[in-house]
C-alpha cells in the first residue's frame, strides 16, 4: 500500500505543469479562485467561491455505533466528497477523529486472541463468551489505532488518485512559534503539491485538556473542534465543515419539544441558546463546537456545523454545503437587516389564523381596498415597473415574450383593480361554509365545514400581476401566502406587496402576506416542510419542474408540462376545425393551454379539409413537426419530430395521423400531459364517448382550448392549472385553496353509549346545510 501511494504521488508531482493547469482553469471561471482573506462569507450562495476548505470530521460521524471501529461505508462517501471538491481545484484538509475507536477495536480484536487455547478450552464455551475484557486506555487505543486509521484514508483516497499525508500535533506545537512556523509551512507546501492532508491531535501522548486554559484571544487545543478552527484560521482558510451527529446548532437541546434548528448563527446570539449533553463518543459537544465555530468566524474563515451521520444525506452533505444548500446552522458575521424565510413563515401564520377568523365582510373590505390602492397609487407602481423594465432591457437576459409579461400599463392595473373587485364578491361564503351535516344521536351534531389550507408558498416569475391576484385569492380563502418573485420584477413586486400588506393593516393582519426578498434559493424554501402547507408554481415546466423534485415533503399543485391536443374528426365542421386550431395555436403560443399537437383522422388527408388546415397554418407561420406517422403519408415531408411529447410554446405544432378517435384518446393518453385536450365532430356519439374516456383535467368538444383558464371558467382570477388527481384539478381559484375540516357538537357523548352495553344509538340523519353559521367562525 504504501508504495502504491508513493507510486501515485509520485505520478502527481512529475506532472510539471499541473499547477499551471490549475490555476488556468482557475481564471477561466472552471474553479474558485484565491480570495483575500479577513472576512468570512456573509451568505450561503457565496460558499461556492471557498477556495481553502477544512472539514472536521467529529468522532460519532467517524466511529460505529459501538463505538469499536469505523463507519466504513460513511467514511468512503466522505472522502468520495472531499476527493471531488479537491480535484475541482479546492484545496481540502481533513481533522479527524476515529483514531481511539480503531485502537480499540485493534486492541480488543488482539487481547481476545491473546487468550491461550488451553484457558479458552478450560473455562468453557458459555464462559469463553461472557469474558469480560479489561478497560482500555484511550492513549494505548490512540497509539494502536493511529497507524491503521491512516492507512484506510489512504487506500481510499488512492481511488480517486489523489495523495494524502498525516499530521500529528498537540497543543504545544501552536504555543511555540517556531513549531508554528514550521507546521504552517509543511501544510502549505503539501497543498502546493495537491496533496490532501489529514490532521489529528496526538492523543498517544496529549495530556487531558485543562479547563479555561485559553489564552488571550487564543484558542487552546482540547479537542478536534478547537484543532480545526485553529487550523483554519492558522492557514487561513475560507470555510471550515464541522460534522457531527447533530443537523446543527439548536436553540435548546435537540429532542426538546420546542427545539428549533437554527438555519443561521450569528456572534452575539449565545444567550439565546440552551446547550444540552455531548455527543456519544468524543470530549467535545455543541458548547464546544459553538466556541470553536465562533472563534474561527472571528479569524475570517466562515463556519458550517451539519449531521454527517444521516444516511440521507451523508453521500452529498460536503458538496452541498459547498454549494450553498442550505444545511445544518451557517455562521455569519453579517445578520439581516429584516426577519429569515423561517420568521416570516411563523409570522405570516400565526396572522393567516387571524385572517380566517374575520367576518366575510372585513376580508372583502380588505380585497376592495387592495384594488383601490391599484388605482389609486398607480403612479408609484408604473414608475417601479419602469425601473424593472429598463434593467431587463439592459441585461438583455430576458425573451420578447417574458419582457412583454413583465410590463405594466395603466390599462392592466384598472383590469386588476376590476378582477380583484369581482374576488371580493366571491369571497363571501368561502370560508366556514358548511358543505354537510349530520344528526348523528340525539344532540350530536357532525358538521364539515370549509377552512383554509394554511400557509401557501407562490413562487412566480416575471409577471408582477400575478402578486396582486394570488394575494387578494389568498385573503378571499384565509389563507397566509408567502411569495417569491423573480429578481427582474424585484421593484413592482416591492411596491405591491407594501400596498397588500397596507390593506391588510385595515383590520390588523398585516403580517398575513410576506414577500421573500432575501437570497433564498428556491430549493431551499422547498425544504421547509414543517412551516408550509402547499407550494404553487408560477412560471416556466422547467420551473415547476425543479420545484417537484425539491418539494419532497410539500404538496406541489400545477403541472410541469402542457402538451395540449385538439383532434380532428372525419366529422367536424370544417368552419369549426380552422377556427378552433387557429385561436389554440396562435392566440398565445406560449400559454400552457396552447394546442401543441393536431391529430388529423386518416380520412381527411388528401381531402380540402385538411388542405385548408395547412393552408391556415402556414399563413399563421405556424412551424410544422411531422409524427411518425403522417410523415410516412408524405413524399416531401416537415421535419420529423424528434419526440411526440413535445410542450414547444412557440409558433410551432406537431401534426400526426390517427385512424380512429379511440386511437386519439390512446394517443393522447400515451403523450399527453393530462392538461386540456379537444376533439372537433359534429357526430354526438363520438364527442360523449372521447369526453368519458379521456382522463385530462380539461376535456372540450368543439370549443378552442385556450378556454382552459380561470377567468373564462368563471372562477375569478387563477392561482394555476393543476393536472393532479388529489385536491383541486384544472383552472383553480378560490375553491381550490380551502380544504375541509370536520366539527362533532355533543353532550358528553363517548363511544361507549353506542356500545352493546350502550343505552344510545346511531341516528346518521342527514340535515339541511345552512351556508354559515352564525356566531360558528371558524380557523385552519
Amino acid at each position: 500500500m504504501y508504495l502504491q501511494k508513493m507510486f501515485t504521488c509520485s505520478r502527481l508531482l512529475a506532472r510539471p505543469n499541473a499547477l499551471q493547469t490549475f490555476r488556468r482553469a482557475a481564471s477561466q471561471g472552471k474553479m474558485p479562485l484565491a480570495r483575500a482573506h479577513g472576512k468570512s462569507f456573509a451568505h450561503r450562495s457565496e460558499l461556492r467561491q471557498a477556495k481553502r476548505i477544512v472539514v472536521k470530521l467529529g468522532s460519532a460521524v467517524v466511529t460505529r455505533g459501538d463505538e469499536c471501529g469505523l463507519a466504513l461505508g460513511r467514511l468512503a462517501s466522505i472522502v468520495e466528497q472531499v476527493a471531488v471538491l479537491q480535484n475541482q481545484g479546492r484545496e481540502m484538509m481533513i481533522v479527524t477523529s476515529g483514531a481511539v475507536a480503531f485502537g480499540k477495536q485493534r486492541l480488543r480484536h488482539e487481547i481476545l486472541l491473546s487468550q491461550s487455547v488451553r484457558q479458552a478450552l478450560h473455562s468453557g464455551q458459555n464462559q469463553l463468551k461472557d469474558m469480560a475484557l479489561p478497560v482500555l486506555e484511550a492513549r494505548a487505543c490512540a497509539a494502536a489505532g493511529q497507524s491503521g486509521l491512516m492507512a484506510l484514508y489512504e487506500a481510499m483516497f488512492t481511488q480517486y488518485s489523489t495523495c494524502t499525508a498525516q499530521i500529528l500535533v498537540t497543543n504545544l506545537d501552536f504555543h511555540d512559534d517556531q513549531k508554528r512556523r514550521n507546521l504552517n509551512s509543511t501544510l502549505h507546501e503539501l497543498l502546493r503539491m495537491n496533496i490532501v492532508p489529514i490532521i489529528n491531535t496526538n492523543d498517544a501522548v496529549v495530556p487531558p485538556p485543562e479547563p479555561n486554559s485559553d489564552l488571550q484571544g487564543v484558542i487552546s487545543i482540547k479537542d478536534n473542534d478547537s484543532l480545526a478552527a485553529r487550523l483554519a484560521v492558522e492557514m487561513r482558510a475560507d470555510l471550515l465543515i464541522a460534522l457531527s451527529d447533530v443537523e446543527g446548532l439548536y436553540d435548546s437541546p435537540p429532542g426538546s419539544d420546542d427545539a428549533k434548528l437554527l438555519d443561521t448563527f450569528y456572534p452575539g446570539d449565545q444567550h439565546s441558546i440552551t446547550y444540552g449533553t455531548k455527543s456519544r463518543v468524543g470530549i467535545g459537544g455543541m458548547e464546544a463546537k459553538v466556541k470553536a465555530a465562533l472563534w474561527a468566524l472571528q479569524g475570517g474563515t466562515s463556519v458550517v456545523i451539519a449531521n454527517g451521520t444521516h444516511p440521507k444525506v451523508t453521500g452529498h452533505v460536503i458538496t452541498d454545503i459547498v454549494e450553498g444548500k442550505k444545511l445544518g446552522t451557517f455562521f455569519s458575521e453579517v445578520k439581516p437587516a429584516g426577519p429569515t424565510v423561517e420568521q416570516q413563515t411563523e409570522m405570516a401564520r400565526s396572522a393567516g389564523r387571524t385572517l380566517a377568523s374575520l367576518e366575510p365582510e372585513q376580508r372583502s373590505d380588505i380585497i376592495c381596498a387592495f384594488a383601490d390602492l391599484l388605482t389609486e397609487r398607480k403612479g408609484e407602481i408604473l414608475s417601479a415597473n419602469k425601473k424593472d423594465m429598463e434593467h431587463a432591457a439592459s441585461t438583455g437576459r430576458l425573451s420578447p415574450a417574458l419582457l412583454n409579461r413583465l410590463s405594466l400599463s395603466s390599462s392592466k392595473l384598472n383590469s386588476l383593480s376590476i378582477g380583484l373587485r369581482q374576488i371580493a364578491v366571491s369571497s363571501q361564503d368561502s370560508v366556514g361554509r358548511v358543505l354537510r351535516r349530520t344528526r348523528v344521536a340525539n344532540n350530536l351534531e357532525l358538521e364539515q365545514i370549509t377552512v383554509p389550507i394554511g400557509v401557501l408558498l407562490v413562487i412566480f416569475e416575471s409577471r408582477p400581476d400575478c402578486l396582486p391576484q394570488v394575494s387578494a385569492l389568498a385573503i378571499a380563502s384565509g389563507n397566509a401566502l408567502l411569495l417569491k418573485g423573480g429578481k427582474e420584477a424585484a421593484n413592482t413586486n416591492r411596491i405591491m406587496h407594501e400596498l397588500a400588506q397596507e390593506a391588510l393593516s385595515i383590520h390588523g393582519v398585516k403580517d398575513a402576506i410576506q414577500l421573500v426578498s432575501t437570497r433564498e434559493e428556491v430549493e431551499d424554501l422547498c425544504r421547509l416542510e414543517k412551516m408550509i402547507d402547499l407550494i404553487i408554481p408560477r412560471g416556466s415546466s422547467q420551473l415547476v419542474r425543479d420545484i417537484q423534485r425539491a418539494a419532497k415533503g410539500i404538496p406541489v399543485l400545477g403541472h410541469s408540462e402542457g402538451i395540449c391536443h385538439v383532434y380532428v374528426d372525419h366529422e367536424a365542421s370544417i368552419d369549426k376545425a380552422i377556427k378552433i386550431i387557429r385561436d389554440s395555436k396562435c392566440d398565445y403560443p406560449a400559454a400552457c393551454n396552447a394546442m401543441e399537437t393536431l391529430l388529423v383522422h386518416r380520412d381527411l388527408l388528401r381531402t380540402p379539409v385538411f388542405d385548408q388546415i395547412i393552408d391556415m397554418l402556414r399563413t399563421e407561420q405556424v412551424k410544422i413537426h411531422a409524427g411518425p406517422k403522417f410523415a410516412s403519408y408524405l413524399t416531401f415531408s416537415p421535419s420529423e419530430v424528434k419526440s411526440l411529447r413535445t410542450e414547444y410554446g412557440d409558433l410551432e405544432c406537431c401534426i400526426e395521423v390517427v385512424d380512429s378517435m379511440q386511437e386519439a384518446v390512446d394517443h393522447i393518453h400515451k403523450y399527453g400531459s393530462s392538461h386540456t385536450d379537444v376533439i372537433v365532430t359534429e357526430n354526438e356519439e363520438t364527442a360523449e364517448q372521447f369526453l368519458q374516456q379521456l382522463d385530462s383535467a380539461c376535456v372540450f368538444w368543439n370549443a378552442s382550448s385556450r378556454f382552459a383558464d380561470g377567468y373564462r371558467f368563471g372562477l375569478g382570477a387563477e392561482v394555476g392549472i393543476s393536472t393532479a388527481r388529489i385536491h383541486a384539478r384544472g383552472p383553480v381559484g378560490l375553491e381550490g385553496l380551502l380544504t375541509t375540516k370536520w366539527v362533532l357538537r355533543g353532550e358528553g357523548h363517548t363511544a361507549a353509549d353506542f356500545s352493546e352495553q350502550g343505552t344510545m344509538t346511531y341516528l346518521h340523519e342527514n340535515l339541511p346545510v345552512a351556508q354559515l353559521l352564525p356566531g360558528r367562525r371558524t380557523t385552519s
